[in-house]
């Protein structure tokens, strides 16, 4: 049976940017707490601050657990000892830590089954930072924490534009020695599985974009292409995988062309981001694929230039709820479907019979 409503946890990120307002304006609306039960990791009194600081009237019940949340309400779950200042729009290390407390208060609680899945607002890289998050993003942190083994990939999506990346949070100098064949082939695997099973997507068409200008110009302009993407798309394409590139990538988005795919692996961070980030104008989702945990986030950052200021959109935030929601149910559809799945039966004993009707076929004929 499938729950009444998904239950989600939500980490409040950087406590300086924009992560309490679009969490306070999404949950404003009763259609979204009647879709599922929001359950916060962060402070009650910095959440009170910030609707006190923005003007706004959302409503809260402070709870101990998670197992405590209640439905038709935004909960909150308290993982501060102490308080923390409140400074909109600057970077500081008591705003990195509770980030990383609410991020492992929500991580440990998935394990114990107290969420479904996880909705992440947008952290300061280099505030988190310390002894115990010594990651690039949230990305690496749960797929070391929750990802029992597999490994992540990184979708930026809205509507029926996905981008993924082969690297994520590398330095433009290390792209292209961390690009390996082996590297292409498990990026679009755990793509064209995710596609499948996340997306209820057939056959699905995936564009790779090259690595260098216009495709490498056949050498001319980087060996890339020809020694590492190209044959990983012909060891894909004999799986069967519908995989077509590598695209030149300064005109394949602006033409259009990746309207004929229903995703596209690029090879590094802005180059999948930039595009992406001007198609889909403010409302994308970022969906962590490949691990056990169903994990979405905005598809923006701390907006530390306009923190505290009201003037956040919180639509990029209500479609990574949407997205992680959607995508719960159908894993755990799929799920059901394979429990109940009818088993082969064993052809023994009909094929037994069969000999016992030859025999008396013979007696008869006898």
């Amino acid at each position: 049976m499938e729950k009444d409503k998904v239950r989600i946890g939500i980490t409040h990120g950087d406590a300086n940017g924009i992560g309490y307002e679009v969490i306070l304006k999404t949950f404003a609306e009763q259609e979204m707490l009647d879709m599922c039960v929001p359950v916060v990791y962060g402070s009650p009194k910095v959440a009170a601050y910030h609707r006190k600081a923005l003007g706004l009237s959302t409503n809260f019940s402070i709870i101990d657990s998670a197992e405590d949340a209640v439905a038709g309400r935004l909960n909150m779950v308290n993982c501060l000892d102490g308080e923390i200042k409140v400074d909109f729009g600057k970077s500081s290390p008591e705003a990195g830590k509770a980030a990383f407390e609410a991020l492992r208060r929500v991580t440990e609680d998935y394990r114990l089954g107290l969420v479904d899945a996880i909705v992440t607002a947008p952290i300061n890289k280099q505030s988190i930072h310390s002894d115990d998050f010594r990651f690039p993003g949230h990305t690496e942190y749960l797929e070391q924490e929750l990802g029992e083994g597999r490994k992540a990939l990184m979708i930026l999506l809205k509507d029926n534009l996905r981008v993924a990346l082969a690297t994520t949070h590398l330095p433009v100098s290390q792209i292209s020695s961390a690009l390996t064949k082996e590297l292409i082939e498990e990026k679009l695997d755990i793509l064209h599985k995710s596609l499948k099973t996340d997306f209820g997507i057939g056959a699905p068409r995936i564009a790779v974009l090259s690595l260098n200008p216009h495709a490498g110009d056949n050498g001319l302009l980087g060996d890339e292409e020809q020694t590492v993407i190209i044959p990983a798309l012909k060891e894909m394409g004999a799986k069967g995988m519908l995989c077509y590139g590598p695209y030149p990538a300064d005109g394949f988005m602006g033409s259009g062309n990746y309207r004929h795919f229903d995703a596209i692996l690029a090879m590094y961070h802005d180059q999948g981001l930039s595009p992406f980030k001007v198609l889909s104008q403010g409302e994308g989702v970022n969906f962590t694929a490949g691990l056990p945990v169903v994990r979405t986030s905005p598809a923006h950052g701390t907006a530390y230039d306009i923190a505290g200021k009201g003037m956040a959109c919180e639509d990029s935030f209500r479609q990574a709820v949407y997205l992680a929601m959607d995508v719960f149910r159908r894993r755990e559809r799929e799920a059901m479907l394979k429990a109940h799945a009818l088993k082969p039966q064993k052809m023994a004993k009909y094929e037994g019979e069969d000999e016992k009707l030859n025999l008396e076929a013979e007696e008869d004929d006898v």
